[in-house]
């Protein structure tokens, strides 16, 4: 596996390395003792989500507050969508800053995304499949979610319309209110 951590401390993209021929590929999605390794501490996962999204879909930007905050490791089984996570640890020097990643089916990377930081994504694609593992459950009542579009941050969304959003997303917090981690 290639590990780059990426410009925010925390934040890590995985690339595995892929065995493949004419029958098709193999490759390790996760391995605790190498995942560990690369995230720098060792985290539990708890639980599996997988959702399925069409092209021009914008999830997020979602997370949990403490005592539930979640860590996420992302990663995309068909189709491909521009991820995103931001920094909102108060105490930290690029609090309020995003990075952005495209992962796809073909790329197969990972980013693993630790407790501290909202996440989303938009579909690039005709339709995405996204797995992501999180190191604590889903808890409704510590669920938050910051706009998508929140000027303070600047996320350079790679939109050609407008998004399709959620309810829920589209009444996200401005990055001002939110509560940080």
């Amino acid at each position: 596996m290639h590990v780059t951590a990426l410009e925010i401390p925390g934040l890590v993209l995985m690339e595995p390395k892929v065995f493949g021929d004419a029958r098709g590929f193999f490759f390790e999605s996760f391995n605790q003792s190498a995942f560990d390794a690369a995230a720098g501490a060792h985290y539990e996962f708890v639980q599996d989500n997988h959702s399925r999204s069409v092209r021009g879909v914008l999830r997020g930007l979602h997370y949990q507050i403490a005592p539930k905050a979640q860590g996420k490791l992302v990663r995309v089984v068909q189709g491909a969508v521009f991820d995103v996570a931001v920094d909102i640890r108060r105490d930290s020097p690029t609090l309020g800053r995003w990075v952005g990643v495209e992962l796809s089916a073909d790329n197969k990377r990972q980013i693993f995304i630790p407790p501290g930081f909202a996440h989303g994504f938009m579909v690039l694609s005709d339709s995405a499949e996204f797995l992501y593992k999180t190191t604590d459950y889903w808890s409704p009542p510590h669920e938050r979610c910051i706009a998508w579009n929140d000027p303070a941050l600047g996320i350079s969304w790679p939109l050609t319309e407008a998004p399709t959003l959620s309810p829920k997303d589209a009444q996200g917090t401005s990055f001002a209110q939110a509560e940080l981690y």
